[in-house]
């Protein structure tokens, strides 16, 4: 496939599409034929065949690289595009770098023109998800706004709010000039440090739309960033609230006689005493209608577009800063203004006075009064003056409107942090040394009081601030709804998408009735702390971010912001939760619980998608560590877990839709103990690894979307070789890494190889077990798999094993797992061994029934002799000898062919492609020991749920074909068997 310039598509030549007739698999073997009553067939047929067909239209889809070609190209420019494959060499006007494979970066992403610009990053797929390559060159903005206006203007504008005129004064003269300087600094240190690690995170890549819920979501994963996210959201809407009512609350102060209603509250008390002037407070319910009107105003501001908010919100600064003056020139006058009205102008005296703390009851106004139903204490003033510190992170909303967002957005924040956390150390010397306490108590407007050269400055200076606040907030909160939205984690979000570039007209509704609602509660005090969870759930959700990066350090966390460290960000994230448990451990109860709920949702109903978060990281990071310390000496028996290696489809064909066959899914499910564990299935396609890729791939899809659907704990791989028998001999030595090497190959065994004449599975049979005794792994052969049990088919009788050889324990072990399953719960285990002498019995099976008591096994132990064992042969005449007289002539007959061969040829003999030595005494040998074992199985555990019978190791010499008419004797007549071998070391051990 070749890369395009400028935008062609690219589709893939004749030879490499896929063949309608071509099976996943590949395999040269004919199908398996059943009856229509055959369970297992009619299980797989049920599977809903869409997991095939999605992903062949994956791969479909895959085959046309859409890079964005412009429409108004005409066909000349279209030919000079495309690279000519014309002639061997090609031709001339083929690009210098044809020699790579690729074409020129310049032409591919356009760098000529990326001076100014960034390309813009495409959305994470969902996992198993193809997307079109997009590759287009960077469209220019119409605006693109520095760190001045870009950052800082709307960091100090969001920061600088209501909080600071109408409440900070009264802040100074509950906590005092010594605590309020502590609480500017507690406070002050924790958007510090979480600026520090927002710049960290903002210039370690390009940023798109959804400011922190994109950070995070995309460093912690979608689970985190979305509950987090939509508690960031929530607080921009309840913040808006806040602002509205203090922009309300402002102007009935300083219009009393614009209030609708005359229940407004007067207090000529404070704490007992009369005060010279009475003091108003607005009534609930004028602040309930007009911040209700005030926000259906701002709504349609909003609806009117982001453009119109951008030209009016930089005019809403202007009046700020004026006021700013205003109120530092006016308490520089305020001795000679106000000479007895409570304020004393610049005095050491009254410095010294509201030094220490006054904490002390108030009614819900504020005011002072000693039966009062609120106590404020240093932990209440937090959580009342921490939103007016936040608002760090509106340049980071703005990024895709920046020119440079890895230096604007840390120089921008950090100056809009560091000057408002000044100006408010700067304002609590002032205000403490400028009145008494009970006027900074019960003047809620002594910044308007002192302004020079009237209040009326400060009053519109102040409602300007804060409706431009709240603009921000209406415009900033519905915009990361729908960025939330538009990643498609939440299905129940997809109301709430918007096409790129559209108004986000859905979400501003919902906002502004979030907002109404916070509107119509009417206390400020009350919605305050509320604010304040949701802004510091998401600073710590920035802190820790930045610390799993920072700690982890990846090859791709480079970011262009080097003043950060893992212990910044972690005192940062502690500190912004001691915050919230010092405001109140009932509010941050309830906001943990709503994002753990949030969480909780999305990762059960949300779409997977991988962000290549810091927690993959972490996973990945920690996987090396344990895999490091298992070390590459074998695993302790107490710590030895079975690693299956399913083989899905190694003996005939599956339906197309299947790719492995549900009942090894199944038995994988039942080698597990608590599900704990992992299994590798594998399927081996026959071919060309270069033609056949796509189709391993495709295969690869389909297998693992089964595996989740059969919720199976394992990986799926896919290998191309030659023959299943190199395909094997690869997986065996390579799969794998150290300690975590598959250690049980399992598959099912190949009953249908006589009758479907398929002549080359005994020696790919014989193969896979020598290759399995060789690189000491242990083998588990199904026979009748397509009776196995699933999980609801309760089972009853006994597990019956019989124990020829010393397998490590592994026989045991199996039946023990076994037992711990639904199906076989019910079930008894019985043990089988073989005596020479009838003498020996008894000596035999206590030595087993001591072995097994020490291994906390409970089973019944029955020993067979030699001659019990001849006398079951010659019962079972009927039904065995019949089988052993047919596999006694079909070696006969194979075993005369060869030998003709071999004289024809002059050779010696030969089978499976190499010499042979056959001793027939031998051969009859094996016969006669096999049919003995059958007989056996037969009168014992006819009736068994399942037997387990140690695997005989294919005899050295032997043609592929006698290994498999000795194993056809072994398992004739018996409904379900496993036949086991186990590998040089032991998996139980006897002691604790």
């Amino acid at each position: 496939m070749a890369a395009e310039n400028n935008g062609v598509d690219i589709e893939t030549s004749e030879d490499n599409e896929f063949s309608s007739g071509r099976g996943v698999g590949g395999r040269k073997y004919r199908p398996v034929f059943a009856h229509d009553h055959d369970r297992a067939i009619l299980e797989m047929s049920s599977i809903d065949p869409g997991v095939r067909a999605s992903s062949s239209a994956s791969l479909n889809d895959a085959k046309k690289v859409n890079a964005g070609m412009p429409q108004n190209m005409n066909s000349e420019a279209r030919d000079r595009s495309l690279p000519s494959h014309g002639g061997v060499n090609g031709s001339q006007t083929e690009s210098k770098l044809e020699l790579f494979g690729f074409d020129s970066l310049v032409n591919i992403l356009g760098l000529k023109s990326m001076a100014g610009d960034q390309a813009q990053t495409p959305l994470s797929p969902v996992d198993g998800d193809d997307i079109p390559v997009n590759v287009e060159r960077p469209q220019a903005s119409s605006v693109k706004l520095g760190t001045m206006m870009g950052v800082f203007v709307p960091c100090l504008q969001n920061i600088l709010g209501i909080i600071y005129y109408i409440r900070f004064s009264w802040i100074v003269g509950m906590a005092g000039i010594g605590q309020s300087l502590l609480l500017v600094a507690f406070c002050g240190s924790c958007t510090f440090l979480t600026t520090i690690s927002l710049s960290a995170i903002a210039t370690n890549g390009a940023m798109k739309g959804g400011g922190p819920y994109y950070l995070i979501g995309r460093a912690l994963g979608p689970e985190v960033g979305v509950s987090i996210g939509l508690c960031f959201f929530l607080g921009n809407a309840v913040a808006g609230a806040l602002y509205v009512l203090g922009a309300v609350e402002t102007f009935l102060n300083a219009l009393p006689q614009a209030g609708i209603f005359r229940d407004t509250q007067t207090f000529v008390k404070v704490n007992g005493t009369d005060v010279a002037q009475p003091i108003t407070s607005p009534s609930l319910h004028d602040l309930q209608v007009y911040g209700i009107i005030v926000t259906i105003i701002l709504c349609f501001i909003v609806f009117g577009g982001v453009k119109m908010i951008n030209r009016v919100a930089p005019a809403f600064l202007l009046p700020v800063v004026f006021s700013l003056f205003c109120i530092f020139v006016g308490i520089f006058l305020a001795r000679t203004n106000y000479p007895a009205e409570g304020i004393t102008g610049l005095s050491l005296q009254s410095f010294k006075d509201n030094w220490g703390s006054e904490y002390q009851m108030t009614n819900n106004a504020g005011i002072p009064d000693p039966t009062g139903k609120i106590y404020w204490n240093f932990n209440a003033l937090v959580g009342l003056f921490f939103p007016a510190v936040t608002g760090i992170m509106a340049g980071s909303n703005r990024s895709a409107s920046l020119k440079d967002t890895q230096r604007s957005i840390p120089v921008g924040t950090l100056a809009a942090t560091l000057a408002t956390t000044i100006l408010y150390l700067v304002t609590v010397l002032f205000f403490g040394a400028l009145a008494t306490r009970d006027k900074l108590l019960t003047d809620r407007l002594l910044t308007a009081t002192v302004a020079w050269p009237v209040p009326a400055i400060t009053y519109i200076g102040i409602i300007l601030s804060t409706l431009g606040a709240a603009l921000q907030s209406l415009t900033g909160a519905p915009r990361l709804l729908a960025a939330i939205a538009n990643d498609d984690i939440l299905p129940v979000l997809n109301y709430f998408k918007v096409a790129d570039g559209s108004e986000p007209h859905v979400a501003t509704l919902f906002t502004a009735f979030l907002c109404i609602g916070c509107v119509i509660i009417g206390n400020l005090d009350l919605i305050t702390p509320t604010v304040t969870m949701f802004y510091l759930l998401c600073y710590g959700g920035v802190n820790l971010s930045c610390f799993l990066l920072d700690l982890l350090d990846a090859p791709s966390w480079r970011p262009r912001w080097k003043f950060h460290h893992w212990s910044l960000s972690l005192i940062g994230a502690s500190i912004c939760i001691v915050i919230m448990f010092l405001i109140s451990w009932a509010f941050t109860v309830v906001s943990l619980a709503l994002a753990s709920l949030i969480y909780y949702y999305v990762s059960i109903k949300g779409k997977a998608g991988d962000w290549g978060d810091g927690f993959k990281s972490a996973y990945f990071q920690l996987a090396l560590r344990s895999l490091r310390s298992l070390g590459a000496s074998q695993v302790h028996p107490k710590n030895w877990y079975p690693i299956p290696l399913i083989f899905c489809r190694p003996w005939g064909k599956l339906p197309e839709n299947v790719p492995c066959h549900p009942k090894l899914a199944d038995f994988a499910n039942f080698m597990k103990k608590k599900g704990r564990g992992m299994s590798i299935f594998v399927s081996i396609l026959d071919g060309e690894y270069h033609e056949c890729a796509e189709d391993a791939k495709a295969a690869c899809r389909a297998l693992s979307t089964y595996i989740e659907y059969k919720k199976c704990e394992g990986v799926a791989e896919i290998v191309v070789a030659p023959s299943m028998s190199d395909g094997f001999r690869g997986i065996v030595q390579t799969m794998g890494l150290g300690n975590l090497k598959p250690n049980i190959v399992v598959m099912r065994y190949p009953e249908i190889w006589r009758r479907e004449n398929l002549t080359e599975i005994p020696a790919t049979f014989v193969g896979i077990i020598n290759d399995c005794i060789v690189a000491n792994k242990a083998v588990v052969i199904v026979k009748g798999l397509d009776e196995w049990p699933n999980e609801y088919q309760r089972q009853y009788g006994t597990i019956d094993l019989y124990w020829i050889v010393r397998d490590g324990g592994l026989m045991l072990l199996l039946s023990q797992l076994l037992l711990t399953k639904e199906s076989f719960e019910s079930c008894k285990i019985q043990v089988f061994c073989i005596a020479e002498e009838d003498s020996d019995a008894e000596e035999l099976k206590a030595d087993v029934k001591k072995f097994l008591y020490d291994l906390r096994m409970q089973a019944e132990v029955i020993v067979i002799s030699m001659k019990s064992w001849d006398i079951a042969q010659a019962e079972q005449q009927d039904e065995s000898v019949e089988a052993f007289s047919l596999a006694r002539e079909r070696i006969s007959g194979y075993l005369a062919e060869m030998k003709g061969r071999a004289e024809r040829e002059g050779r010696p003999l030969m089978a499976d492609g190499k010499n042979v030595v056959v001793n027939e005494a031998q051969v009859e040998k094996f016969l006669y020991t096999t049919l003995k074992l059958n007989s056996t199985i037969l009168r014992y555990s006819r009736m068994s749920a399942v037997v387990l019978v140690s695997l005989p190791p294919p005899p050295l010499n032997h043609p592929a074909y006698f290994y498999m008419e000795y194993m056809d004797l072994l398992v004739e007549n018996v409904p379900r068997l496993l036949m086991v071998r186990g590998y040089r070391r032991d998996v139980v051990t006897l002691f604790t």
